[in-house]
């Protein structure tokens, strides 16, 4: 199965703030950045709870009836209705291997400890990393500690007029 990572970040590398907040991130409705497409190419998604919770305080669930795999060692709070949802426990490799037995093809993983977690495991194969101009100094940084320099390879890097920048990179050696 493969794994894709799409996210918004401020140039100073934070996917959120402290709290969770994405006041930061521009609007929906803005320009097309290529989230539509993106979408379209998955199949399922993995988020972990903090990333959940965030969503629930969306004004409407944003993955339609695409299956969302929660990732959380807790328990959840009810999803709103028609999500399709499904609370998992276990390491990213397992995860991987639960998903690939039941046909999922692509998934996109979201969440800072979610992400960091699939990257040193060397689940991830692609990276879309959208930086928002603005600097909030702190808040929950894309990248945590890794036990070892991760190559990336640059497939494309695209400028929008609102000054986004996106870049997408493969994960070079990253399980297939």
């Amino acid at each position: 199965m493969k794994a894709s990572v799409f996210v918004g970040v401020s140039v100073d590398g934070f996917m959120a703030r402290l709290d969770g907040a994405l006041d930061f991130l521009p609007a929906g409705g803005g320009e097309p950045h290529g989230y539509d497409q993106f979408m379209a190419s998955v199949d399922a998604l993995v988020i972990g709870r903090g990333t959940y919770e965030t969503v629930l305080g969306f004004d409407g669930w944003p993955y339609g009836d695409k299956p969302v795999f929660v990732l959380s060692t807790r328990e959840l709070a009810a999803p709103p209705a028609g999500a399709v949802l499904e609370h998992l426990r276990g390491t990213p490799k397992e995860i991987v291997s639960r998903l690939s037995a039941r046909n999922f093809k692509h998934a996109y993983v979201d969440g800072g400890v979610t992400v960091q977690g699939f990257l040193r495991e060397g689940l991830i194969q692609r990276l879309i990393v959208t930086r928002v101009p603005v600097l909030i100094g702190t808040g929950i940084p894309l990248f945590g500690p890794l036990p070892r320099d991760i190559a990336l390879k640059h497939v494309t890097t695209r400028s929008y007029a609102s000054g986004l920048v996106q870049s997408e990179y493969e994960v070079i050696g990253a399980a297939p």
